[in-house]
């Protein structure tokens, strides 16, 4: 198929070359001066939005991978005079599901279909494939089944619901891994912290064969841990970029308890903070109640 791609970051740019090499032909468009990081990719640079949608046939399929948000709907805004009936945009980025809901709406109400791709695999999907939750129009994922198939690795692809549903998925899924990152930090602060000395990249290692705890995030911590046994190279600030606030918000508007994703996503809040106000307060009420010693700033 010949598709677009905007948005040439680390995600776009690995998926063009992953389209490119199936067989696809892409014709990219991002901000900044991407047009080598397009050739290197195998696609054909366009000069804007509209000329992206110029160069393809009709009807047209187009794949946005952009940041949340804004971005999204001042590229659709540039795309939407050159949209026609019976053409695809696909965000494959990390929107919240309720403005894909909305722009689906919007683009529907024109005869566009907007598929909602939730996108896992990080940059190992240019090697290892990308597991796509798309939200849609049946009709119009099948149309572009052959752009998922392409990009995702054997049963890493599938519709799992109306617009929306993609980037719902996604958005859990994203939770899910806050609390699993948070359970192999905690851990293995644990044995850090233990009276022997024992060989984290080594534990990790073993981990990895047979045992219940055995994950691809397993083998990812085994690898950091084997280039820098003690982590001492990287600091311990851990950003989020949303998912995990909107799930959080999402368990407590349907009351499920989620304490987990809620101590993870505490904890790197926790992290970005060299002395909290919080500890401060906690310590100077020990000092008030119980004469406890302080340690002065």
């Amino acid at each position: 198929m010949k598709l677009g791609m905007i948005g040439l970051g680390r995600m776009g740019a690995n998926m063009t070359k992953r389209l490119t090499g199936g067989g696809h032909a892409v014709v990219a468009w991002s901000h900044g001066n991407a047009a080598a990081a397009a050739r290197d990719a195998g696609a054909e640079w366009a000069a804007s939005p509209e000329d992206l949608l110029r160069a393809l046939p009709k009807p047209a399929v187009v794949w946005l991978m952009i940041p949340a948000g804004a971005p999204v709907d001042e590229t659709l805004a540039a795309l939407r005079p050159g949209l026609a009936a019976g053409d695809v945009v696909i965000d494959g980025g990390n929107s919240f599901y309720r403005d894909s809901m909305r722009r689906a709406g919007e683009l529907g109400e024109r005869g566009v279909f907007y598929l909602d791709a939730g996108t896992s695999g990080g940059v190992w999907g240019l090697e290892n494939g990308y597991c796509l939750m798309v939200g849609g129009d049946a009709g119009a994922v099948e149309r572009a089944r052959p752009i998922f198939e392409t990009l995702a690795p054997e049963n890493g692809f599938a519709r799992v619901g109306a617009p929306g549903a993609g980037h719902y998925v996604k958005m859990v899924h994203n939770g899910i891994e806050y609390a699993m990152l948070q359970s192999l930090g905690e851990g293995f602060e644990i044995l850090n912290a233990s009276e022997f000395s024992l060989d984290l990249p080594q534990i990790a290692g073993i981990w990895r064969y047979g045992s219940v705890v055995r994950s691809w995030l397993l083998d990812l911590l085994s690898d950091a841990l084997g280039k820098d046994p003690k982590l001492e190279r990287i600091r311990g600030w851990v950003d989020d970029s949303g998912e995990g606030r909107w799930t959080l918000k999402e368990a407590i508007d349907h009351a499920v308890p989620a304490p987990a994703l809620a101590d993870a996503l505490f904890a790197r809040f926790r992290s970005r903070q060299a002395d909290s106000f919080s500890a401060r307060a906690i310590a100077a009420l020990r000092n008030e109640f119980g004469g406890h010693a302080v340690k002065k700033s």
